[in-house]
């Protein structure tokens, strides 16, 4: 299993209590809150992990960060032509529940870093146990974009929810 990644010189690690979680901001005040105030907490509980992206010069600078949980899919909530070809029960599935990146940071490719760091570890995982996909709950349209691009398809229309099947990886 993956514990520390490098991409492209930025280190992705477990959240730990070394990172400067204040000083982030992304722009959006409930991805900074989660991080400066619940992060540690889903941590804890077994809820969700979070991983942080910092530089090499500085590892408790925060870049960036995400959370992978999971969760089951419910069959219908997925596109006919998909679930048809499934078990008829819920689908087990890998979520990233928030990414974000600092505002110092955006539209330097840290985004794309950490979606792929998160969809490594979970194909890490996936030869262990069971995950069908990776599944994402956009925060607005311009995250929707973001998925898009990188193969992601809406689960269900009118919903911000996203997925992406790991066999569409290999």
């Amino acid at each position: 299993m993956i514990t520390n990644g490098s991409e492209n010189g930025l280190i992705i690690e477990p959240l730990n209590k070394n990172h400067k979680r204040s000083a982030f901001d992304c722009g959006i005040e409930s991805l900074d809150d989660y991080l400066r105030y619940r992060a540690s907490q889903d941590i804890k509980r077994h809820v969700s992990r979070v991983f942080i992206a910092c530089g090499p010069q500085d590892k408790t600078k925060v870049l960036g960060y995400y959370t992978l949980g999971t969760l089951s899919i419910d069959l219908s909530v997925l596109p006919e032509k998909i679930a048809k070809k499934l078990p008829r029960h819920p689908i087990p599935a890998a979520l990233i529940g928030r990414l974000a990146v600092d505002i110092s940071m955006q539209d330097k490719g840290i985004g794309k870093m950490l979606l792929a760091n998160a969809i490594k570890r979970t194909q890490a995982v996936s030869d262990e146990i069971a995950i069908y996909a990776m599944v994402v709950d956009a925060i607005d349209e311009a995250a929707v974009s973001f998925y898009k691009h990188y193969g992601f398809s809406h689960i269900a229309d009118g919903t911000r929810r996203l997925f992406l099947p790991l066999k569409s990886l290999k």
